[in-house]
């Protein structure tokens, strides 16, 4: 039975990687995923927003059929317009909790011997939704927010995340804690969901990171039409935002301590590895972080 190694981006674009055609942003662990194994170009999310798109994954529905339709936190039906919306239609209730009564990946995988462990971003329900009230063994990071409360560095305020020392990347973190348990769990079948906080807002990177793809941006010059006014927002055009690529070389490096991790091992032959996001890049709010082009808008759109 293959060991399964899922990885899960937040809010990364379809271009953001370098092996996407990216000549700005640097993803050379997730490059090694894309050009050793299979890439699915016709793939898409269910949702343009990360609930919805999530529990897709873990149960292989369609939202309307596992009831989560937007992000856990939204409003809907009258509260909706009470936020000053002016859509013509209101959106309908949703679930806040993914259903005990959903079977997830996990709960089979489970039932057929295998370990099962989540890391990071969860967002599908408060406490009694949580990972291992679906099927997860063990959960590092998961519980009901969407982005991290306490930002991407230690201390990061996560209930299930112990607090590392004092300005620990979160990123780095999860993808140690997953190495951590591939080799505890090296002589069992195993399902290891490394499910990334990033690249979701707040955006942060290190200082040297961020001069890194400054320097970078400069060097290749700004387009001169770096955003267009499309349905009352402004949309990035261009990737060239440093913090942002901090971010995603951090999320790499990330990917890379697991990949490195199984080849150690020797289990690499024996592993399934999958990579992908819950929906596409924010190219207005967010401070604008990428651009999608040529597709039109990004997240939520």
């Amino acid at each position: 039975r293959p060991n399964i190694v899922f990885i899960l981006a937040d809010d990364l674009g379809w271009r953001d990687l370098s092996n996407e055609g990216s000549t700005y942003y640097e993803s050379p662990y997730i490059d090694r995923i894309a050009t050793g194994g299979m890439k699915f170009t016709r793939g898409y999310a269910s949702c343009q927003v990360c609930s919805p798109s999530r529990a897709s994954i873990l149960t292989g529905k369609y939202p309307p059929n596992h009831g989560i339709t937007t992000w856990i936190g939204d409003a809907a039906g009258k509260a909706w317009s009470g936020r000053g919306r002016h859509d013509s239609h209101l959106p309908a209730e949703y679930d806040r909790n993914l259903r005990a009564s959903e079977v997830t990946l996990a709960e089979v995988l489970r039932d057929n011997g295998y370990r099962t462990f989540f890391a990071g971003k969860w967002h599908l329900g408060s406490k009694g939704s949580w990972p291992t009230d679906h099927g997860f063994d063990i959960n590092k990071g998961g519980w009901d927010v969407g982005s991290p409360r306490g930002g991407f560095f230690s201390p990061w305020q996560n209930p299930n995340l112990e607090p590392g020392p004092a300005g620990e990347s979160l990123p780095i973190r999860l993808g140690r804690e997953t190495a951590a348990f591939i080799e505890a769990n090296r002589n069992k079948p195993f399902l290891a969901y490394l499910s990334f906080y990033s690249v979701h807002g707040p955006i942060q990177t290190t200082p040297k990171l961020w001069q890194k793809y400054r320097d970078k941006a400069e060097a290749a010059g700004l387009a001169k039409e770096r955003f267009i006014f499309d349905r009352r927002l402004n949309v990035r055009q261009v990737q060239d935002c440093p913090i942002y690529g901090g971010m995603v070389e951090s999320m790499d490096e990330a990917v890379g301590i697991v990949l490195n991790k199984l080849d150690e091992l020797g289990l690499a032959d024996n592993t399934i590895v999958c990579f992908t996001s819950d929906n596409g890049g924010v190219s207005s709010g967010d401070a604008y972080s990428t651009s999608n082009t040529p597709l039109r808008g990004g997240k939520g759109r």
